[in-house]
């Protein structure tokens, strides 16, 4: 598992490698990650942004940007925590992913952004 913590607010990965199937007459990869958003600030705040750099081992690099998480936008009051699921594919066996979460602190009103540690995917067969 990988963590940081941003202004307050700490943020978990854990991966895992769900296959691999053709598609297109190329082979994709998938993995799966959960991740848990964890307020240990003093304010609520609210996640209402995310911005992914998504990297395979073939030097590809696809940005994924978009409002919310999963369809929602979760306020998390102090001790709060936020936890859901999601995937990607890549065309290699193994890559990264990175990024941010955006946020709104309800008591500042001032947005700020949250570091998504970087995180490896890699399948199984491809480790030596």
């Amino acid at each position: 598992m990988v963590q940081q913590v941003t202004k307050g607010i700490k943020i978990s990965v854990k991966t895992n490698y769900e296959g691999s199937f053709y598609k297109n007459y190329k082979i994709q990869y998938a993995f799966g990650y959960t991740i848990t958003i964890e307020n240990q600030s003093k304010d609520s705040v609210q996640l209402f942004a995310r911005h992914w750099e998504i990297l395979d081992a073939l030097n590809n690099v696809e940005t994924v940007s978009g409002e919310g998480v999963i369809g929602k936008k979760p306020v998390l009051k102090p001790g709060e925590s936020h936890t859901y699921s999601s995937g990607c594919l890549l065309t290699s066996p193994f890559g990264a992913m990175q990024g941010h979460y955006s946020m709104v602190n309800f008591t500042t009103t001032r947005k700020f952004e949250v570091t998504i540690p970087t995180f490896k995917l890699s399948a199984p067969f491809a480790i030596n």
